[in-house]
């Protein structure tokens, strides 16, 4: 049961990443169709996160009460929608329509994928390794998503919306397999006023606060990258400039899939966590500043390249230090509060990048992730310091 389980989680976190993703992906040609400007192809991106946040205060405690498998056939079914959704829409609003159901499908996924990950993998001994292991699969998700549109795109000559089509079959093939698979009991006795009592907890301020800053970044690179790259090749106009931009995207998957493949070799990972998440942090301001100094592609690859190792480990070792503060019990609330937060700096910070985009430039406006990884370097300084081990 346990290997199959397994695999259902690493689906909705690959999936996650197919929604973080696809807007970056199909920006250009997104914008294009429905004659939107940087400022309103932001709104689309702030309508997923602002939802996802919103939605992921109330998934991760109905983890904790309900158990796994129906949220995983909610979320499965409801990113499949999202998706025939935005390939079909001829609207700006019919657009922001499918991102805001799009919210709900994704952090349905992430809550079950992310709790569930460390308790079925490495037998709930090494939290932080598994959620690396996991979260490998979230860059997969990065990877694949661009590659494929950029392979319909430009080879099989199909469109955007034949792209997102399949992406939404993918996403019922795994609605098949969530359907027939057994998952764990949740234990029983779980109240909802647990909540209130895991929110004032330092180690989960202190994480949340650095998935704000973290996911900011994240989110913005996803969803600018395509954009920063063919400012750089030359303009949207330029049709290799374009694919080669859609390439670079997914280059910014491939670092982050084998940096948190690589960091799950590392045993006993928990117990280093906090160092990795500041050389992380500290790597990660690098690469950001390196984009906005190019002068050319070539260092701006390199720099997405570097950001992706960097980024790799943050996300899931903030995880997996917090939850082994916490009894497993209260994972799914715990993860509600930390993604709910984070999502807050993935929702408006590439919602100001577009805004500030429209009357300079995607690379000058990168300015804005600067000082959010300068923040987060600072709050890694003190992750480590906050909240007792298995404290409830």
């Amino acid at each position: 049961m346990k290997k199959m389980t397994a695999i259902v989680a690493l689906m909705a976190v690959f999936t996650l990443a197919i929604c973080f993703i696809v807007l970056g992906s199909v920006s250009s040609e997104l914008r294009t169709a429905l004659n939107l400007d940087g400022g309103q192809f932001g709104s689309l991106t702030m309508g997923l996160f602002l939802t996802s946040c919103i939605v992921q205060l109330f998934i991760g405690p109905l983890v904790d009460k309900y158990g796994y498998k129906s949220l995983a056939i909610f979320g499965f079914s409801v990113t499949a929608l999202s998706m025939f959704l935005l390939a079909y829409a001829q609207s700006f609003n019919v657009a922001l329509l499918a991102c805001v159901l799009m919210g709900f499908g994704a952090m349905s996924l992430n809550t079950v994928g992310n709790t569930l990950i460390p308790v079925v993998l490495f037998e709930g001994k090494d939290p932080a390794r598994a959620s690396n292991f996991g979260n490998g699969f979230f860059g997969l998700g990065y990877v694949v998503t661009p590659l494929l549109i950029v392979f319909f795109l430009n080879t099989l000559k199909l469109g955007y919306v034949e792209a997102l089509v399949i992406i939404g079959v993918l996403s019922l093939v795994f609605l098949g397999f969530a359907l027939f698979t057994s998952f764990p009991q949740v234990p029983s006795g779980f109240m909802f006023s647990n909540v209130l009592k895991v929110i004032t907890k330092p180690a989960v301020l202190v994480a949340a606060l650095a998935l704000f800053c973290y996911m900011s970044l994240e989110t913005s690179l996803g969803t600018w990258i395509k954009a920063l790259m063919e400012e750089l090749f030359g303009g949207s106009g330029n049709m290799n400039g374009a694919s080669h931009s859609g390439l670079v995207l997914s280059l910014f998957g491939v670092s982050m899939m084998i940096g948190r493949f690589l960091t799950s070799m590392v045993k006993n990972l928990t117990a280093i966590g906090p160092k990795v998440i500041a050389i992380a942090s500290l790597l990660a301001l690098i690469s950001i500043v390196m984009m906005i100094f190019a002068n050319g592609p070539v260092m701006a690859i390199l720099a997405v390249v570097l950001a992706g190792v960097a980024f790799a480990p943050i996300f899931p070792t903030i995880t997996g230090v917090t939850f082994a503060k916490f009894d497993s019990s209260l994972y799914g609330s715990i993860f509600g509060i930390l993604f709910s937060v984070g999502l807050l700096g993935g929702t408006f910070i590439p919602k100001f990048i577009g805004e500030q985009s429209v009357n300079s430039t995607v690379q000058e406006s990168l300015m804005i992730c600067a000082v959010m990884a300068g923040i987060l370097v600072l709050i890694s300084l003190i992750i480590g310091r906050v909240g007792n081990p298995k404290a409830k």
